[in-house]
């Protein structure tokens, strides 16, 4: 049975260096890692992962938290951070909170993550309390990414969901709307997701810039999701405030509400023009009007942040990198019909 100290002698190199090529690692020159895996592939040898990880002291891990995996923002942040953990040599190991507290509580305050992972990336779910205490505890290097509230000491990448929404919401005064309805996050969400709270604040000051004092009858809050979206519609239908635009927290929301006006024989952008913010994969698709956010950029670069100090780089510690949005207009808004 070949083992690694065959493909260092074929190759000329330490069994260690051996061990840094085929996990990828950037300290090994280019020169040597194909070395490396050309001796490697002649021996028909193939690495043990546990194997090499455990003789480092490492686990070969990363932990990534999310809400719910199911949400588009959340799916795109986990690939792009993925396929950067994994050119740099490392798994990742999700943890899914599938929106429940209680889970969330079960991997942060007790021995779920000790010893399993070598860092931890915490994406839009914030922290309070107690919850400090038990992540910085863990003597990890982490990174927040779309989150509420920071962890002394970690780095943080996100958006500025503020000015995101008032980019969306001047948008549609710029158009010539007055009464802009907006549909939000849900309140009640047991994770305290925090985004809906900066969104709504946007949307705020873009009315009162433009004088427009906003009015409760047009402020509905619902979950972030396609459903949301269309009940939140139903919901400004049965308080008969119709608005002649929308404001939709995310896209998926937007597309709900496209759905609900379609369905309450309602056009857009005819009767009423509705935005978003996110761009996701289908908006193009749907001719959907959104604040577009780089969120494959948000996971990529907090997984570089993450290997940087993994692989003997720095830490960037405390800073936080506040990534720019951008409007693209589609057909999903217009100016209001006239009277």
């Amino acid at each position: 049975m070949t083992k690694i100290d065959d493909v260092a002698r074929l190759a000329g190199v330490s069994t260690a260096t051996v061990s840094r090529a085929l996990r990828g690692l950037p300290t090994v020159s280019q020169a040597t890692r194909d070395r490396v895996l050309a001796a490697a592939a002649q021996l028909g040898y193939a690495a043990s992962p546990s194997a090499s990880r455990l003789a480092g002291g490492k686990t070969g891990a990363v932990a990534v938290v999310v809400p719910r995996i199911t949400r588009w923002f959340f799916a795109t942040v986990v690939e792009a951070a993925e396929q950067a953990l994994h050119l740099g040599g490392y798994d990742l190991l999700l943890h899914n909170l599938g929106g429940s507290e209680t889970e969330r509580q079960r991997l942060l305050h007790t021995a779920a993550l000790h010893k399993r992972v070598d860092a931890l990336m915490l994406v839009a779910t914030p922290l309070q309390g107690q919850d400090f205490h038990a992540v910085t505890s863990l003597a990890l290097p982490g990174v927040t990414v779309s989150s509420g509230t920071g962890v002394p000491g970690w780095p943080s990448i996100r958006i500025d969901d503020v000015a995101a929404a008032r980019t969306a919401t001047a948008h549609l005064l710029e158009c010539g709307h007055q009464r802009i309805a907006h549909i939000s996050g849900d309140p009640a969400d047991e994770l305290a997701f925090t985004t809906h709270i900066d969104r709504r604040r946007g949307y705020w000051e873009a009315l009162g810039a433009a004088g427009i004092t906003p009015d409760p009858a047009l402020d509905v809050e619902e979950e972030f999701t396609v459903a949301g979206g269309e009940r939140g519609v139903a919901e400004l239908l049965r308080r008969g405030a119709l608005p002649t635009a929308i404001f939709a927290a995310c896209d998926e929301i937007a597309m709900g509400a496209m759905a609900g006006l379609r369905q309450a024989g309602l056009k857009v952008p005819e009767d009423i023009s509705v935005i978003g913010i996110d761009d996701h994969d289908l908006a193009g698709v749907v001719g959907l009007t959104t604040v577009a956010q780089p969120a494959a950029d948000q996971g990529r670069l907090a997984a570089n942040i993450l290997l940087s100090p993994l692989t003997g780089g720095n830490y960037p510690g405390g800073e936080t990198v506040i990534l720019p949005t951008r409007l693209i207009v589609r057909e999903s808004t217009a100016p209001p019909r006239a009277n």
